[in-house]
């Protein structure tokens, strides 16, 4: 079982005709101002973020998890916000780590469609084709179907719509193995 991937981008008037359950985006706690879909969501919601990062609600650390409802100025229900630590270090395994927990959260809350912004993308920690390739490795793993927007730029859109035309290579493992 896999995820049923889309794409959209990190800009408001796409964002408004979006119908999804919740967002997730994740930031690191060096990353001031936030960039991508965490700074968007801080434009529309009037700065809100940035005032619970000063207050020391939010701060970016490694796996801080926060989950809120949404204001009626967001196509969603609930945003869920996580930390990645430092930019210094980020890597694969962190990405996987942080994925992980964002894909989690968003099942357990019972979000069924859901926009996620990739982790380490909105400051080109991570190439997009790579993101993808293991967005679909957890989603994989994971063994569950939901319907996930990629929220990136059109650049990396169509690095990864185009990764997604080629067949992926198949693992070949023992048999008798899963």
């Amino acid at each position: 079982m896999a995820s049923s991937l889309h794409f959209t981008q990190p800009e408001l008037v796409r964002w408004d005709a979006l119908v999804v359950d919740a967002a997730a985006v994740a930031f690191f706690e060096d990353e001031r101002p936030l960039r991508g879909a965490a700074g968007l969501l801080d434009w529309r919601l009037c700065g809100r973020v940035s005032r619970w990062l000063s207050a020391g609600v939010l701060s970016g650390r490694v796996g801080e998890s926060v989950l809120t409802t949404a204001p009626e100025k967001l196509p969603f229900q609930r945003l869920y916000f996580y930390g990645l630590g430092p930019m210094q270090g980020f890597d694969e395994q962190r990405y996987r780590v942080a994925l992980k927990a964002m894909r989690d959260a968003l099942w357990l809350m019972g979000a069924r469609k859901s926009m996620l912004s990739p982790p380490g993308r909105d400051v080109g920690l991570i190439a997009p084709r790579r993101a993808l390739e293991l967005l679909q490795e957890e989603a994989e793993a994971a063994g569950r179907i939901d319907e996930v927007l990629i929220c990136d730029s059109g650049a990396a859109q169509k690095e990864m719509a185009e990764a997604l035309q080629r067949p992926r290579k198949k693992e070949h493992g023992r048999a008798g193995t899963q």
